[in-house]
């Protein structure tokens, strides 16, 4: 009897369950009836977007992965770049022509010269315009003992020509002397009318390559270094100024070019054509000098083409095409007696090791 009663009990329990769940579903289906369209595409949203949260957190995960790796292959990579680069050109001394390259992009420095640095890429342009005539003429050098010290031998010589060069600009900057745009300009003009032959921007262009191995913006740097070199050595050489009004008044004595290089002794040189010669002769400026004077006159004090001091001129004669005449030069001395006192002194710090010539 008890069985049969709590079978007849279990047979309620669903009936009253089946009737809560449909009073529950009546009460949603009459909630949603009441809401307005709003609140129904309002609650989807949130719907949604409470799914959507589950995804979130783990995508921020993987994006700070991913922004933590390539931060560490990049810094990887630089590390690696800059150990090739320091070995290849700290190490190895190599000249090749990439890496020049990086040295005009990237601010290396191959020494210092009393606090002032000396470009690598200043270094390597002034190797590669003297290496590469030589390799003209001789071909590619090998790798053999002699074509090896023929290679250190100009990379000295290239390195102590940039140190000083970087020792005039730290003058320069001292005594605030510049070199502007113009300057360079003409002096590029005058080079390629060099030998009366006026040339077009292309073929000189063609001859800086070929010959030098340098684009004409690397040729206007080799200017600028130039004609800022020649600013200051003329700039801190008072004792050339003093030498030079000597000359300038035995000039108006009436004295002879020979005589008053023969009262001053080592500190003029003293030089005779011997005979007519071009007009366009190279030798610093003075055949050019010589044909705008006439036959016994002697020159006002002039500077040297090349920048190294100062010339006086006499004609001895001349033709339409060739002149005659003697000169005095006053070199310029203190500028490499300076750069020696620092070399003495141990203010030039070298990156690379070369031997002394």
């Amino acid at each position: 009897m008890r069985v049969k009663k709590q079978e007849q009990n279990d047979e309620k329990k669903p009936s009253i369950i089946k009737r809560l769940k449909q009073r529950k579903e009546q009460k949603e289906i009459e909630e949603f009836k009441n809401k307005t369209e709003l609140e129904r595409v309002e609650e989807r949203r949130e719907e949604v977007l409470s799914k959507g949260r589950k995804f979130k957190y783990p995508l921020q995960y993987a994006k700070y992965r991913i922004v933590t790796l390539t931060i560490v292959i990049s810094l990887v990579a630089i590390i690696l770049f800059g150990g090739f680069l320091y070995l290849s050109l700290y190490k190895w001394q190599s000249t090749d022509s990439v890496l020049y390259r990086l040295t005009q992009l990237v601010p290396l420095h191959v020494a210092s010269v009393d606090g002032e640095r000396v470009r690598y890429s200043d270094y390597l342009m002034i190797y590669k315009s003297t290496i590469t005539p030589i390799e003209q003429q001789q071909g590619k050098l090998g790798n053999d003992k002699d074509a090896s010290s023929m290679m250190n031998h100009y990379k000295r010589m290239s390195l102590t020509e940039a140190e000083n060069y970087a020792y005039a600009l730290k003058l320069a900057a001292e005594y605030h002397l510049t070199v502007d745009k113009d300057e360079i300009d003409r002096a590029l003009d005058k080079h390629r009318k060099i030998g009366g032959v006026e040339r077009s921007e292309e073929s000189f262009k063609k001859i800086l390559e070929d010959n030098f191995g340098l684009s004409v913006k690397e040729y206007r740097r080799m200017l600028y270094l130039s004609l800022m070199k020649e600013k200051v050595s003329q700039q801190i050489d008072k004792e050339a100024i003093r030498v030079s009004e000597t000359v300038q008044a035995g000039v108006k004595s009436g004295k002879s070019l020979k005589a008053i290089a023969d009262e001053l002794g080592e500190k003029v040189l003293y030089e005779e054509t011997g005979g007519l010669v071009d007009k366009l002769n190279v030798d610093g400026g003075r055949a050019g000098i010589a044909m705008g004077l006439e036959a016994g006159q002697t020159s006002d004090r002039v500077m040297s083409s090349s920048g190294d001091g100062y010339y006086f001129v006499t004609l001895i004669n001349k033709t339409e095409s060739q002149v005659n005449y003697t000169s005095i030069k006053i070199p310029f001395l203190e500028f490499n007696k300076q750069v020696k006192q620092i070399r003495e002194g141990g203010l030039v710090r070298e990156m690379i090791s070369l031997k002394d010539e």
